[in-house]
């Protein structure tokens, strides 16, 4: 922001001042060549008052007084007859013996003037005066030049003035926008600090209030997760040691086995929502995908055996890790398996596919589908539209890990899980 600030105010300086600048030095080179034209009238009109054309040339030779030009004289037909210049009246000279009125011009480097000479009360003649325009060339460029050191001396401080501007604007909303991120990573206690700029300060007191407002409510829903993991983890544990139990005394009942399996899994469970509720980051954490599915594929290939439906994992050789906790991976896969199973019909399709620094985990069944919006199947039920809140709480581990969940539209329908591929 800083630096696009500087470049549009020095380019809005730099129009200006050019755009101010230019049509002043043309006004200063036309007053300094009409200055130079209007003092050789003036000498030219003085040199008049020492000619005498009322004689015939030949009898009295037309003496020229001496001047800062080059002077000739032309009679009323336009021939030249003292003097240096044209043989022949030019243009300007003829326009003053029709007009009887004095004419200059300018042009190659040279400033030309021309008055009338009078014989009595009638034009009898023309005087012509030539010389260089140097003088006001000269002037002209010393004008230039101070016109130019100006405008560069007015870019200049509009340049420190953006500069000086842009740093007092940016350094704030700088400062602002390193608290919003702080914020979304999870630092509830940042503040924003003052500027004394008026919305900048409300944009940072809103962004406070957030603050506080998101530390409340991330501590209530920690409290609450905490809690009920506790009140949840006692009375499994007492099952578990009642199962085991009965297992000790020698009860014979096959559902044992499968009973404390189910517990030791939703203890697991429990500990994996914590920890994610908790957002406790485990650095490094990695996922080997070909074991994750191997573990997936000895749990559900039974139960969905006596469904009568096959289950087919295909992953690649070798394996992609992913950038992701295994609890969580093993977590939103058991989600999915479990959907497909519920609601699903047909073989179960389990495919694991990498590109481009991502994994992905597709997870596909002959099913009806999940209707024209998958995107619904996410939002958490309040009603019994069939999913509850399984596949929302899928999304919402993906999303802690970085990763992604989606569904495919539509009939035989597929939900895939991309995350991180490690390293």
């Amino acid at each position: 922001m800083r630096r696009r600030l500087v470049l549009a105010i020095s380019a809005v300086a730099i129009v200006s001042v050019l755009g101010l600048a230019i049509p002043l030095a043309r006004a200063l080179q036309v007053g300094y060549r009409n200055e130079e034209l209007l003092r050789l009238s003036r000498d030219a009109a003085a040199a008049t008052r020492q000619i005498d054309v009322s004689t015939s040339p030949a009898d009295d030779p037309i003496e020229l007084p001496d001047a800062r030009a080059v002077l000739a004289v032309y009679r009323p037909g336009g021939q030249r007859v003292a003097g240096a210049g044209p043989a022949q009246a030019p243009a300007l000279v003829r326009a003053v013996l029709r007009s009887g009125r004095p004419a200059e011009a300018a042009g190659s480097g040279r400033v030309v003037a021309a008055v009338p000479l009078y014989a009595g009360e009638r034009v009898a003649g023309a005087l012509r005066a030539e010389r260089s325009d140097a003088r006001a060339a000269t002037e002209t460029r010393h004008a230039w030049l101070l016109l130019a050191l100006a405008a560069l001396a007015i870019i200049a401080g509009a340049i420190a003035a953006a500069v000086v501007l842009g740093r007092r604007l940016a350094a704030p909303l700088e400062r602002l926008a390193a608290s919003a991120t702080r914020l979304g990573e999870g630092d509830f206690g940042v503040r924003a600090a003052g500027s004394g700029i008026p919305e900048i300060d409300a944009v940072g007191r809103s962004l406070d209030t957030t603050a506080q407002r998101l530390d409340a409510l991330v501590r209530r829903e920690r409290a609450f997760a905490s809690d009920a993991s506790h009140q949840l983890r006692t009375p499994l544990q007492a099952l578990r040691i009642e199962l085991e139990g009965m297992e000790l005394r020698g009860v014979d009942a096959p559902e044992l086995a499968p009973a404390i399996a189910q517990v030791d899994r939703l203890q697991g469970t429990i500990g994996t929502l914590l920890a994610v509720a908790r957002d406790t980051d485990v650095p490094d954490a990695r996922a080997d995908l070909g074991a994750v599915l191997e573990a997936v594929a000895d749990r559900w290939t039974g139960p969905l055996a006596r469904d009568g439906r096959p289950l087919r994992v295909t992953v690649p050789v070798p394996a992609p890790v992913a950038a992701a906790s295994r609890a969580v991976v093993d977590e939103i896969l058991e989600v999915l398996l479990d959907n497909a199973q519920r609601h699903g019909a047909g073989a179960v399709t389990v495919t694991v596919r990498a590109a481009s620094g991502w994994v992905g985990v597709d997870v596909a069944d002959e099913g009806p589908g999940l209707g024209d919006d998958p995107e619904a199947c996410f939002e958490r039920a309040t009603a019994g539209d069939g999913h509850g809140i399984g596949l929302a709480l899928a999304r919402s581990l993906a999303h802690a890990e970085a990763g992604r969940l989606t569904a495919r539209p539509g009939p035989d329908p597929v939900v895939s899980l991309v995350l991180r591929a490690a390293g």
